[in-house]
Protein backbone atom coordinates (compact mmCIF):
# COMPACT_ATOMS: atom_id res chain seq x y z
CA UNK A 1 0.00 0.00 0.00
CA UNK A 2 1.24 3.43 -0.90
CA UNK A 3 2.10 5.52 2.18
CA UNK A 4 0.11 8.43 0.72
CA UNK A 5 -3.11 6.42 1.11
CA UNK A 6 -2.68 6.12 4.87
CA UNK A 7 -4.07 8.78 7.21
CA UNK A 8 -0.58 9.74 8.26
CA UNK A 9 0.71 10.06 4.73
CA UNK A 10 -1.96 11.84 2.72
CA UNK A 11 -1.85 15.64 2.37
CA UNK A 12 -3.64 17.35 5.18
CA UNK A 13 -3.18 14.38 7.49
CA UNK A 14 -1.11 16.37 9.95
CA UNK A 15 -3.85 19.00 10.18
CA UNK A 16 -6.50 16.32 10.72
CA UNK A 17 -4.49 14.68 13.47
CA UNK A 18 -3.83 18.01 15.16
CA UNK A 19 -7.49 18.97 14.95
CA UNK A 20 -8.47 15.63 16.46
CA UNK A 21 -5.97 16.11 19.28
CA UNK A 22 -7.24 19.61 20.02
CA UNK A 23 -10.85 18.36 20.00
CA UNK A 24 -9.89 15.60 22.42
CA UNK A 25 -8.29 18.10 24.83
CA UNK A 26 -11.24 20.48 24.60
CA UNK A 27 -13.63 17.67 25.50
CA UNK A 28 -11.35 16.74 28.37
CA UNK A 29 -11.44 20.36 29.61
CA UNK A 30 -15.25 20.37 29.51
CA UNK A 31 -15.42 17.07 31.40
CA UNK A 32 -12.76 18.08 33.95
CA UNK A 33 -13.88 21.15 35.95
CA UNK A 34 -10.45 21.52 37.56
CA UNK A 35 -9.00 23.07 34.40
CA UNK A 36 -11.81 25.62 34.20
CA UNK A 37 -11.39 26.35 37.91
CA UNK A 38 -7.66 26.99 37.46
CA UNK A 39 -8.28 29.31 34.52
CA UNK A 40 -11.21 31.32 35.89
CA UNK A 41 -11.86 30.65 39.58
CA UNK A 42 -8.21 30.91 40.66
CA UNK A 43 -7.79 34.44 39.22
CA UNK A 44 -10.96 35.55 41.01
CA UNK A 45 -9.72 34.25 44.36
CA UNK A 46 -6.19 35.64 44.02
CA UNK A 47 -7.35 39.04 42.80
CA UNK A 48 -9.80 39.38 45.67
CA UNK A 49 -7.22 38.31 48.25
CA UNK A 50 -4.33 40.41 46.98
CA UNK A 51 -6.37 43.27 45.57
CA UNK A 52 -8.21 43.92 48.81
CA UNK A 53 -5.99 42.25 51.39
CA UNK A 54 -2.49 43.34 50.39
CA UNK A 55 -1.60 47.02 50.44
CA UNK A 56 1.59 48.96 50.94
CA UNK A 57 -0.39 52.03 51.96
CA UNK A 58 -0.95 52.89 55.61
CA UNK A 59 -4.40 54.26 56.40
CA UNK A 60 -6.41 54.62 59.60
CA UNK A 61 -3.27 53.97 61.64
CA UNK A 62 -4.17 53.77 65.36
CA UNK A 63 -2.35 56.65 67.03
CA UNK A 64 -2.17 57.57 70.72
CA UNK A 65 -2.45 61.27 71.57
CA UNK A 66 -1.20 62.45 74.96
CA UNK A 67 -1.81 66.11 75.89
CA UNK A 68 -0.61 66.97 79.39
CA UNK A 69 -1.89 70.57 79.39
CA UNK A 70 -4.75 71.24 76.96
CA UNK A 71 -4.76 74.64 75.24
CA UNK A 72 -5.82 76.29 72.02
CA UNK A 73 -2.41 75.50 70.52
CA UNK A 74 -2.52 71.82 71.46
CA UNK A 75 -6.12 71.53 70.21
CA UNK A 76 -5.11 72.98 66.84
CA UNK A 77 -2.19 70.57 66.57
CA UNK A 78 -4.19 67.51 67.63
CA UNK A 79 -6.93 68.49 65.17
CA UNK A 80 -4.56 67.88 62.28
CA UNK A 81 -4.38 64.19 63.21
CA UNK A 82 -8.08 63.87 64.01
CA UNK A 83 -9.06 65.21 60.59
CA UNK A 84 -6.58 63.03 58.72
CA UNK A 85 -7.64 59.89 56.84
CA UNK A 86 -4.28 58.34 57.65
CA UNK A 87 -4.82 58.13 61.42
CA UNK A 88 -7.37 56.85 63.89
CA UNK A 89 -6.35 58.85 66.98
CA UNK A 90 -7.07 57.75 70.54
CA UNK A 91 -6.57 60.05 73.51
CA UNK A 92 -4.71 58.97 76.65
CA UNK A 93 -4.28 60.88 79.87
CA UNK A 94 -0.64 59.90 80.41
CA UNK A 95 2.28 58.77 78.35
CA UNK A 96 2.58 55.64 80.53
CA UNK A 97 -0.88 54.48 79.44
CA UNK A 98 -0.01 55.22 75.81
CA UNK A 99 3.23 53.23 76.06
CA UNK A 100 1.32 50.29 77.51
CA UNK A 101 -1.11 50.44 74.58
CA UNK A 102 1.86 50.52 72.18
CA UNK A 103 3.37 47.42 73.78
CA UNK A 104 0.05 45.56 73.48
CA UNK A 105 -0.25 46.49 69.82
CA UNK A 106 -3.36 48.61 70.30
CA UNK A 107 -1.66 51.65 68.72
CA UNK A 108 1.21 52.02 66.25
CA UNK A 109 2.47 55.40 67.43
CA UNK A 110 2.34 58.02 70.17
CA UNK A 111 2.24 61.81 69.91
CA UNK A 112 3.17 63.36 73.27
CA UNK A 113 2.62 67.06 73.91
CA UNK A 114 4.21 67.91 77.23
CA UNK A 115 2.87 70.41 79.72
CA UNK A 116 5.15 73.25 78.58
CA UNK A 117 4.29 72.87 74.89
CA UNK A 118 1.88 75.83 74.65
CA UNK A 119 4.00 78.10 76.88
CA UNK A 120 7.17 77.46 74.89
CA UNK A 121 5.29 78.03 71.66
CA UNK A 122 3.87 81.37 72.84
CA UNK A 123 7.27 82.51 74.16
CA UNK A 124 8.93 81.71 70.86
CA UNK A 125 11.04 78.94 72.39
CA UNK A 126 11.47 75.50 70.74
CA UNK A 127 8.42 73.38 71.62
CA UNK A 128 9.38 69.71 71.89
CA UNK A 129 7.01 66.98 70.72
CA UNK A 130 7.53 63.37 71.71
CA UNK A 131 6.95 60.89 68.88
CA UNK A 132 7.10 57.11 69.45
CA UNK A 133 6.67 54.77 66.48
CA UNK A 134 6.24 50.99 66.48
CA UNK A 135 9.19 49.81 64.38
CA UNK A 136 8.43 46.08 64.34
CA UNK A 137 7.10 46.50 60.80
CA UNK A 138 9.85 48.70 59.37
CA UNK A 139 7.88 49.64 56.25
CA UNK A 140 4.81 50.75 58.21
CA UNK A 141 7.06 52.54 60.69
CA UNK A 142 8.68 54.58 57.91
CA UNK A 143 5.30 55.42 56.39
CA UNK A 144 3.83 56.52 59.73
CA UNK A 145 6.92 58.63 60.42
CA UNK A 146 6.47 60.37 57.09
CA UNK A 147 2.78 60.97 57.79
CA UNK A 148 3.56 62.49 61.20
CA UNK A 149 6.21 64.77 59.71
CA UNK A 150 3.77 65.85 57.02
CA UNK A 151 1.08 66.63 59.60
CA UNK A 152 3.64 68.61 61.63
CA UNK A 153 4.64 70.70 58.61
CA UNK A 154 1.01 71.39 57.71
CA UNK A 155 0.29 72.56 61.26
CA UNK A 156 3.34 74.83 61.23
CA UNK A 157 2.14 76.35 57.98
CA UNK A 158 -1.33 77.02 59.42
CA UNK A 159 0.21 78.51 62.57
CA UNK A 160 2.44 80.84 60.59
CA UNK A 161 -0.50 81.94 58.41
CA UNK A 162 -2.63 82.65 61.49
CA UNK A 163 0.12 84.83 62.91
CA UNK A 164 0.48 86.72 59.63
CA UNK A 165 4.02 85.64 58.91
CA UNK A 166 5.81 83.27 56.61
CA UNK A 167 7.20 79.98 57.80
CA UNK A 168 10.98 80.05 57.28
CA UNK A 169 11.78 77.20 54.92
CA UNK A 170 15.36 77.11 53.61
CA UNK A 171 14.52 74.78 50.73
CA UNK A 172 11.29 74.66 48.72
CA UNK A 173 10.38 71.34 47.12
CA UNK A 174 8.37 71.37 43.90
CA UNK A 175 7.05 67.80 43.88
CA UNK A 176 5.58 66.01 40.89
CA UNK A 177 4.62 62.34 40.98
CA UNK A 178 4.62 60.64 37.58
CA UNK A 179 2.40 57.75 36.47
CA UNK A 180 0.68 57.20 39.85
CA UNK A 181 -0.17 60.63 41.26
CA UNK A 182 -2.41 59.24 44.00
CA UNK A 183 0.43 56.96 45.19
CA UNK A 184 -1.99 54.01 45.40
CA UNK A 185 -0.07 50.80 45.94
CA UNK A 186 -3.00 48.95 44.33
CA UNK A 187 -2.09 50.55 40.97
CA UNK A 188 1.33 48.90 41.35
CA UNK A 189 0.38 45.57 42.93
CA UNK A 190 -2.69 44.47 40.96
CA UNK A 191 -1.07 44.64 37.48
CA UNK A 192 1.92 42.71 38.83
CA UNK A 193 -0.50 40.16 40.28
CA UNK A 194 -1.65 39.35 36.75
CA UNK A 195 1.84 37.94 36.11
CA UNK A 196 1.57 35.70 39.18
CA UNK A 197 -1.89 34.53 38.09
CA UNK A 198 -0.74 33.79 34.54
CA UNK A 199 2.26 31.89 35.89
CA UNK A 200 0.00 29.68 37.97
CA UNK A 201 -2.56 29.22 35.21
CA UNK A 202 -0.02 28.34 32.55
CA UNK A 203 2.16 26.09 34.68
CA UNK A 204 -0.61 24.26 36.53
CA UNK A 205 -2.80 23.70 33.48
CA UNK A 206 -0.09 21.91 31.54
CA UNK A 207 1.85 20.47 34.48
CA UNK A 208 -1.05 18.10 35.09
CA UNK A 209 -1.74 17.25 31.45
CA UNK A 210 1.01 14.86 30.37
CA UNK A 211 1.36 13.47 33.90
CA UNK A 212 -2.35 12.64 33.88
CA UNK A 213 -1.97 10.88 30.53
CA UNK A 214 0.77 8.67 31.95
CA UNK A 215 -1.15 7.94 35.15
CA UNK A 216 -4.31 6.93 33.30
CA UNK A 217 -2.43 4.90 30.70
CA UNK A 218 -3.82 6.92 27.80
CA UNK A 219 -0.36 8.01 26.68
CA UNK A 220 0.35 4.49 25.45
CA UNK A 221 -2.87 4.62 23.42
CA UNK A 222 -1.76 7.90 21.88
CA UNK A 223 1.63 6.39 21.01
CA UNK A 224 -0.11 3.57 19.16
CA UNK A 225 -1.75 6.07 16.80
CA UNK A 226 -0.08 7.70 13.77
CA UNK A 227 0.06 11.04 15.57
CA UNK A 228 3.54 12.49 16.01
CA UNK A 229 5.11 13.77 19.21
CA UNK A 230 5.10 17.38 18.05
CA UNK A 231 1.42 17.12 17.18
CA UNK A 232 0.65 15.69 20.63
CA UNK A 233 2.41 18.58 22.32
CA UNK A 234 0.88 21.21 20.06
CA UNK A 235 -2.54 19.64 20.52
CA UNK A 236 -2.14 20.03 24.26
CA UNK A 237 -0.78 23.58 24.12
CA UNK A 238 -3.47 25.12 21.88
CA UNK A 239 -6.55 24.43 24.09
CA UNK A 240 -4.81 25.49 27.30
CA UNK A 241 -3.40 28.56 25.58
CA UNK A 242 -6.96 29.61 24.71
CA UNK A 243 -8.07 28.83 28.26
CA UNK A 244 -5.20 30.86 29.70
CA UNK A 245 -5.98 33.85 27.48
CA UNK A 246 -9.56 33.69 28.74
CA UNK A 247 -8.25 33.86 32.29
CA UNK A 248 -6.09 36.83 31.27
CA UNK A 249 -9.10 38.72 29.89
CA UNK A 250 -10.96 38.09 33.15
CA UNK A 251 -8.00 39.35 35.19
CA UNK A 252 -7.56 42.49 33.10
CA UNK A 253 -11.30 43.23 33.27
CA UNK A 254 -11.28 42.93 37.06
CA UNK A 255 -8.16 45.07 37.31
CA UNK A 256 -9.73 47.90 35.30
CA UNK A 257 -13.34 47.85 36.44
CA UNK A 258 -13.25 46.34 39.92
CA UNK A 259 -10.00 47.79 41.28
CA UNK A 260 -10.13 50.98 39.20
CA UNK A 261 -6.57 50.62 37.91
CA UNK A 262 -6.14 52.67 34.73
CA UNK A 263 -4.85 50.99 31.58
CA UNK A 264 -2.91 53.68 29.76
CA UNK A 265 -1.34 51.44 27.14
CA UNK A 266 -2.73 49.41 24.25
CA UNK A 267 -4.88 46.41 25.07
CA UNK A 268 -3.83 44.72 21.82
CA UNK A 269 -0.16 45.11 22.70
CA UNK A 270 -0.85 43.82 26.21
CA UNK A 271 -2.55 40.72 24.80
CA UNK A 272 0.35 40.08 22.44
CA UNK A 273 2.97 40.28 25.18
CA UNK A 274 0.77 38.19 27.47
CA UNK A 275 0.59 35.52 24.76
CA UNK A 276 4.40 35.30 24.78
CA UNK A 277 4.49 34.95 28.54
CA UNK A 278 1.70 32.38 28.52
CA UNK A 279 3.61 30.28 26.00
CA UNK A 280 6.63 30.38 28.32
CA UNK A 281 4.48 29.37 31.29
CA UNK A 282 2.82 26.56 29.31
CA UNK A 283 6.26 25.37 28.22
CA UNK A 284 7.45 25.28 31.84
CA UNK A 285 4.38 23.32 32.87
CA UNK A 286 4.74 20.84 30.02
CA UNK A 287 8.41 20.29 30.81
CA UNK A 288 7.57 19.61 34.45
CA UNK A 289 4.76 17.20 33.58
CA UNK A 290 6.91 15.38 31.03
CA UNK A 291 9.62 14.82 33.63
CA UNK A 292 7.36 14.02 36.58
CA UNK A 293 4.73 11.66 35.07
CA UNK A 294 2.77 12.04 38.31
CA UNK A 295 0.06 14.62 38.88
CA UNK A 296 0.84 15.24 42.54
CA UNK A 297 4.58 15.62 41.94
CA UNK A 298 3.97 17.76 38.85
CA UNK A 299 1.58 20.06 40.74
CA UNK A 300 3.99 20.53 43.65
CA UNK A 301 6.93 21.10 41.33
CA UNK A 302 4.95 23.68 39.34
CA UNK A 303 4.24 25.70 42.48
CA UNK A 304 7.82 25.51 43.74
CA UNK A 305 9.59 26.07 40.43
CA UNK A 306 7.25 28.67 38.89
CA UNK A 307 4.96 30.33 41.45
CA UNK A 308 7.40 30.99 44.30
CA UNK A 309 10.18 32.47 42.11
CA UNK A 310 7.60 34.57 40.28
CA UNK A 311 6.21 35.85 43.57
CA UNK A 312 9.55 36.54 45.25
CA UNK A 313 11.93 37.47 42.43
CA UNK A 314 9.83 39.16 39.75
CA UNK A 315 9.62 42.64 41.26
CA UNK A 316 5.93 42.11 41.97
CA UNK A 317 6.36 43.22 45.60
CA UNK A 318 10.08 43.30 46.35
CA UNK A 319 12.28 45.79 44.48
CA UNK A 320 14.87 43.90 42.42
CA UNK A 321 17.42 46.73 42.64
CA UNK A 322 17.40 46.38 46.44
CA UNK A 323 18.34 42.68 46.28
CA UNK A 324 21.92 41.36 46.53
CA UNK A 325 23.75 41.22 43.21
CA UNK A 326 23.70 37.42 43.05
CA UNK A 327 19.92 37.40 43.52
CA UNK A 328 19.54 40.13 40.90
CA UNK A 329 21.44 37.89 38.47
CA UNK A 330 19.13 34.97 39.26
CA UNK A 331 16.04 37.08 38.54
CA UNK A 332 17.04 37.22 34.87
CA UNK A 333 16.11 33.53 34.68
CA UNK A 334 12.56 34.23 35.89
CA UNK A 335 10.14 34.89 33.03
CA UNK A 336 7.74 36.73 35.33
CA UNK A 337 10.37 39.42 35.92
CA UNK A 338 10.05 40.62 32.32
CA UNK A 339 6.28 40.31 32.28
CA UNK A 340 5.85 42.28 35.51
CA UNK A 341 7.97 45.10 34.11
CA UNK A 342 5.78 45.25 31.00
CA UNK A 343 2.49 45.06 32.93
CA UNK A 344 3.37 47.81 35.38
CA UNK A 345 4.61 50.01 32.52
CA UNK A 346 1.58 49.46 30.28
CA UNK A 347 -0.93 50.06 33.06
CA UNK A 348 0.80 53.03 34.69
CA UNK A 349 2.72 54.80 31.93
CA UNK A 350 1.44 53.47 28.60
CA UNK A 351 3.27 51.98 25.64
CA UNK A 352 6.85 52.81 26.59
CA UNK A 353 8.61 50.84 23.88
CA UNK A 354 12.07 51.20 25.40
CA UNK A 355 10.73 49.03 28.25
CA UNK A 356 8.39 46.81 26.26
CA UNK A 357 10.66 45.64 23.44
CA UNK A 358 13.63 44.29 25.48
CA UNK A 359 11.34 42.50 27.93
CA UNK A 360 9.10 41.14 25.16
CA UNK A 361 12.18 39.83 23.35
CA UNK A 362 13.34 38.11 26.54
CA UNK A 363 9.90 36.49 26.90
CA UNK A 364 9.99 35.29 23.29
CA UNK A 365 13.42 33.73 23.82
CA UNK A 366 12.35 32.02 27.04
CA UNK A 367 9.16 30.69 25.45
CA UNK A 368 11.18 29.25 22.55
CA UNK A 369 13.73 27.69 24.91
CA UNK A 370 11.12 25.99 27.10
CA UNK A 371 9.12 24.68 24.14
CA UNK A 372 12.29 23.35 22.47
CA UNK A 373 13.30 21.62 25.71
CA UNK A 374 9.86 20.02 25.92
CA UNK A 375 10.07 18.84 22.31
CA UNK A 376 13.59 17.49 22.72
CA UNK A 377 12.85 15.63 25.92
CA UNK A 378 9.53 14.33 24.68
CA UNK A 379 11.13 12.89 21.56
CA UNK A 380 13.41 10.79 23.77
CA UNK A 381 10.60 9.61 26.02
CA UNK A 382 7.73 9.14 23.61
CA UNK A 383 9.17 8.09 20.25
Amino acid sequence: MNDRSTPSGRPGGAWMRLRGMVRKELRQIVRDPSSIAIAFVLPLILLFIFGYGVSLDASHVPLALVVETPSAQTAAFIGVFERSDYFTPRRFTSVQEAEAALRRGRVDGIIWLRGNFAADLLNGDPAAIGVFINGVDANTGRIVTGYVQGAWRRWLGHLAAAQGRQLPVPVTIAQRVWFNPALRSRNFLVPGLIAIIMTLIGALLTALVVAREWERGTMEALLATPIRVGEILLGKIVPYFLLGMGGLLLSVAMTIWLFDVPLRGSLVMLMGVSALFLLAALGMGLLISTLARNQFVAGQAAIIVTFLPAFMLSGFIFDIDSMPLIIQAITHLIAARYYVAILQTVFAAGDVWSVIWPNALALAVMAAVFLLLVRRHSSKQLD
